[in-house]
């Protein structure tokens, strides 16, 4: 996804906006992907959900100051508020989502 793309898609997105960093190099991310999959069926409508290749996209990556993966980044209004890095549940992605659309950034 170019960084014009990645603008219109997140920054200025009507719903929240979920951005998984990965890279096909990567493990992890291909376990947190398939979590991100099961995301996408529950919040269809609620939450958009972007997979961004860091390969593919290093100037976004820096921009948001990316240096573990995966990482997951959730925008809310073209703001970035909260984020996730390394091997995590679905079940603790899904709480901590929760919470961040109640307000809550813990």
């Amino acid at each position: 996804m170019a960084v014009l793309d990645f603008d219109a898609e997140v920054l200025r997105s009507d719903v929240p906006v979920l951005v998984g960093f990965s890279a096909t190099w990567c493990h992890s991310c291909h376990a947190m992907e398939r979590i991100l999959e099961e995301i996408i069926r529950e919040q269809a409508g609620k939450l958009k959900v972007v997979n961004l290749n860091v390969d593919d996209s290093p100037a976004v990556a820096t921009r948001f100051q990316v240096q573990t993966l995966p990482t997951l980044i959730l925008f809310l209004q073209g703001q970035p508020v909260g984020r996730l890095t390394g091997d995590i549940s679905q079940e603790r992605l899904m709480m901590w989502l929760a919470n961040h659309k109640e307000g809550r950034h813990d």
